[in-house]
C-alpha cells in the first residue's frame, strides 16, 4: 500500500465548531504546545471565552465511568483542535530543512510508516484499511514482532482500552496490524 494516512492539521478552537470530546493542543505561540488533551464545549465568562481541557486519560475515564473530572479553563486563543487534513506525500525525515516550523501555531503532524519508527509501544497509531479508509484513536501495545503466519506486525488497542488499562489494570483487547498497514501519528 503506497497511500499514507491524512495528516493532523491544528485549527484554532475559535474556528472549529463543536469541541466536546475533540483532541486538542494547548499552548502559546513562541513558547510551546502540549498534546494528548481533550476538550469540552466553550464557556463564556464575562467577556472571555474559555475551553475546559483535560488529559485524554481523564476524558476517557470520565466518559467511560460517567464521573466528573477537573478540567482547567484555557483561554480559547490558546487552544487548537486536531483536524484531519488532505493526504500528502511524506517528506524525508532526514531532511532537517523540511522539518522546520513556525512557532506561531502548532505544527502539522504527518503520520510516519511504523517501519521507520524505532519504538512503537504507547504511540498513537493509524491503521490503514483494505478499502482505503483509516482507523484512528489507537495505541500500539507491542513492538514489531512475527505473527503466527510469519508476517511482521504489531498489536494495537483502542485508546479507551489503553487508558482503562492504566486506571483499572484490565489488560486491553488488542488487534494485530500488519506492518504495511500501520502508521504512527
Amino acid at each position: 500500500m503506497d497511500a499514507a494516512p491524512r495528516p493532523i492539521v491544528p485549527t484554532p478552537a475559535n474556528m472549529a465548531g463543536a469541541l466536546r470530546g475533540r483532541r486538542v493542543l494547548i499552548g502559546l505561540p513562541g513558547q510551546g504546545w502540549r498534546g494528548d488533551m481533550r476538550a469540552d464545549e466553550k464557556v463564556v465568562q464575562g467577556s472571555r471565552t474559555y475551553v475546559p481541557v483535560m488529559p485524554e486519560s481523564e476524558w476517557y475515564r470520565a466518559e467511560s465511568e460517567r464521573t466528573e473530572v477537573f478540567a482547567p479553563m484555557v483561554p480559547v486563543e490558546r487552544v487548537w483542535v486536531e483536524e484531519l487534513g488532505l493526504a500528502a506525500s511524506p517528506s524525508p525525515l532526514d531532511d532537517v530543512v523540511n522539518r522546520l516550523v513556525s512557532l506561531d501555531d502548532p505544527p502539522r503532524r504527518t503520520p510516519v510508516a511504523a517501519r521507520a519508527i524505532p519504538t512503537l509501544t504507547g504511540r498513537r497509531a493509524v491503521q490503514l484499511l483494505e478499502d482505503g479508509g483509516e482507523r484512528r484513536d489507537l495505541r500500539c501495545v507491542t513492538e514489531l514482532h512475527t505473527s503466527d503466519d510469519g508476517g511482521i506486525c504489531a498489536r494495537v488497542a483502542t485508546e479507551l482500552d489503553w487508558y482503562r488499562w492504566a486506571w483499572s489494570g484490565k489488560t486491553p483487547s488488542t488487534l494485530e496490524v500488519p506492518l504495511e498497514l500501520l502508521w504512527i501519528e
